[in-house]
């Protein structure tokens, strides 16, 4: 049976490359990078990812294919994205479900414009339909099934008709792609929600953290129960910076995972089973020492969950 290392990754950046390629070390299960930074032909990013690659499996994660745009995917960027899958060969490739590029002259005009940011979609059959179209898309021209993540969104729509799990897991089921469930934007959603509710009644007040982390927690485990088993192909845990009481809290991926999350993780893997999962932290990078802790938390989370499970069904 393989150790549960090899189901934790870590997000490689630039600070670290060197300390990887000499460490070798053989306990993480994979590394994940942003697509977009090695879209060029050439360099010594590429020449990095390649010798990444020699030694652990990687995993592309985008942020650019905009999948969720009425204005349709951009074709230079998903044909780059093409070269790189082949050149690389992940073990999976993801991106977010949310849009970014907009043509305002229309979908088949020139003079589309992109948001450099994840904006979130409205939960709608016709912003569905647009989703499940891309992404098929995407998949088609890559020869493989995609993963979309659900999204840390700091507004919503009116004209929301569906709840975002049942969206994404519909979703899912008509393109044929898989999710890759990000439980601390679950957890930052449901305390931006509450921060919400509390400037209702008193602008500017933060609500009571422990009240707020107990609402937050829940709302992220109903969110998780409603996934089918089978359907979320990766996990991303990361930290969040807790804000200024009249300001939301933002999905930085700047601190140590929170144990709200942790708790949550725990019994995402009692509903989900081991699943892949990734430490995540692109802002205020600490030493590469403090994501391998968090990386040996995330692995002994999963070696609990497997003898649980283990002890079940022996019982």
């Amino acid at each position: 049976m393989s150790t549960t290392w090899s189901l934790v990754g870590i997000g490689l950046r630039q600070p670290h490359a060197q300390d990887l390629l000499r460490l070798r070390s053989p306990e993480l299960g994979f590394l994940e990078v942003h697509s977009e930074n090695f879209f060029a032909d050439g360099g010594p990013a590429l020449d990095v990812l390649d010798q990444m690659r020699a030694l652990y499996p990687i995993s592309l994660h985008g942020v650019g294919l905009s999948l969720g745009s009425a204005s349709g995917l951009d074709a230079a960027h998903l044909d780059r994205l093409a070269r790189l899958v082949a050149r690389i060969n992940p073990v999976r490739v993801s991106d977010h479900a949310s849009f970014a590029r907009v043509s305002p002259a229309g979908p088949d005009q020139a003079g589309a414009v992109h948001a450099s940011d994840l904006l979130p979609l409205a939960f709608t059959p016709a912003s569905q339909d647009v989703l499940v179209a891309n992404i098929q898309q995407v998949q088609d021209r890559l020869k493989r099934p995609i993963l979309i993540e659900n999204l840390s969104a700091y507004m919503a729509y009116q004209d929301d008709e569906i709840a975002e799990v049942d969206f994404l897991v519909q979703t899912c089921r008509r393109a044929g792609c898989q999710l890759l469930l990000d439980l601390n934007n679950l957890v930052v959603n449901g305390l931006n929600r509450a921060r919400r509710a509390t400037w209702q009644h008193t602008p500017g007040v933060e609500p009571d953290r422990a009240q707020a982390l107990t609402k937050a927690r829940a709302e992220a485990l109903d969110f998780v129960w409603s996934i089918p088993a089978g359907m979320v192909g990766e996990i991303h845990l990361a930290g969040f910076r807790w804000a200024a009481p009249d300001r939301l809290i933002i999905d930085d991926h700047s601190q140590r995972i929170h144990p709200t999350v942790w708790e949550v993780y725990a019994q995402t893997l009692a509903h989900l089973d081991e699943v892949p999962t990734l430490i995540e932290w692109d802002v205020d990078l600490p030493p590469l020492a403090v994501l391998l802790d968090e990386a040996r938390l995330a692995a002994q989370a999963l070696a609990q969950h497997r003898g649980e499970a283990e002890h079940e069904s022996i019982d």
